[in-house]
């Protein structure tokens, strides 16, 4: 079997270039505030580093700007989060299933933190059940947490119910960590805000929305629609959530097209909202090709909150 940390590396290629690579990477180390450290070397500067990391002293003999840099005294833990409910088993945006995406962004994190030295850990489920697995480094336990991930999320398993991974964060899950928490498409409401508050309270929290398929495309009812995807030539397609029969783009009226869109915006608008006055730094992926500039931007997005 293809080892999906592999797969993570194939995608994170983009950043091969060294000096591209070693923004991603500082973006990531600047996600930590005030953890202990030693001086470690010198480094050319590079757009969007610190400028209060600069060593001024020795940039005027070099010529040039030079950043200080440092390393950890002790390793910090990155936790994992994300639904492995059945929710997750349905299309994305891009027609991709969202599992795949979320191992993606989840692999791509996680071996962030591994090259930093960081341990990994996960808390996933679903509705039924959440699963804790303990934070250890190496590249073999990486492979086993996105593994654990990807076996789990099926269309049988339970519904999709993120708010209890989070709970189970909250009430189990001491000292201060990095939060990597990658869901559905969630509705703001004041409970899971409360939640999100209290999470952030104690951690570092980030947060990547994986986007659902467009039943009604905007522009009008039945615009974009494949013949092989109607119910009559085609496969039928149905709600993960209740199993329901989904009607077809063509059977939609201009109406319910532009009401599905609205309610589409509108929990849209909450979940954002609700994040964001939690202090938390959100993104949102349509697809596995969005992953790594959506991570790069996100942790910029985290730095610069802060």
């Amino acid at each position: 079997m293809a080892s999906l940390l592999q797969r993570v590396k194939s995608k994170t290629a983009i950043f091969a270039h060294r000096k591209a690579r070693g923004m991603l990477d500082g973006e990531y180390g600047s996600v930590f505030r005030g953890r202990s450290l030693d001086f470690d070397d010198l480094r050319a500067y590079l757009p969007g580093d610190e400028v209060r990391d600069i060593d001024w002293k020795a940039s005027a003999r070099h010529g040039s700007p030079l950043i200080r840099r440092y390393v950890a005294v002790r390793r910090q833990t990155v936790l994992l989060v994300t639904d492995t409910g059945r929710n997750m088993a349905a299309e994305a945006r891009s027609g991709e299933v969202k599992k795949d995406i979320a191992v993606l962004a989840l692999g791509v994190l996680g071996y962030l933190a591994h090259r930093h030295g960081d341990l990994v850990g996960l808390v996933c489920g679903d509705a039924s059940s959440t699963h804790p697995l303990p934070a250890k480094g190496g590249e073999a336990h990486l492979e086993r947490l996105l593994r654990h991930v990807d076996s789990h999320t099926t269309l049988d398993g339970a519904a999709s119910r993120i708010q209890d991974q989070l709970d189970y964060v909250a009430r189990n899950v001491t000292g201060r960590h990095l939060l990597f928490v990658v869901a559905d498409e969630l509705a703001g409401d004041p409970a899971t805000a409360k939640l999100l508050r209290r999470l952030r309270a104690q951690h570092e929290v980030l947060w990547l929305t994986i986007r659902d398929a467009h039943l009604a495309p905007s522009g009008g009812a039945g615009e974009g629609w494949s013949p092989d995807r109607d119910p009559v030539t085609g496969p039928d397609s149905y709600s993960v959530a209740d199993s329901s029969l989904l009607a077809p783009p063509p059977a939609l009226s201009a109406a319910v097209a532009h009401a599905y869109e609205k309610a589409t915006a509108d929990r849209d608008a909450g979940r954002r909202a609700m994040l964001r006055a939690a202090g938390i730094t959100d993104g949102e992926v349509e697809s596995s090709g969005d992953v790594v500039t959506a991570l790069f931007a996100l942790l910029e997005r985290h730095r610069r909150a802060g």
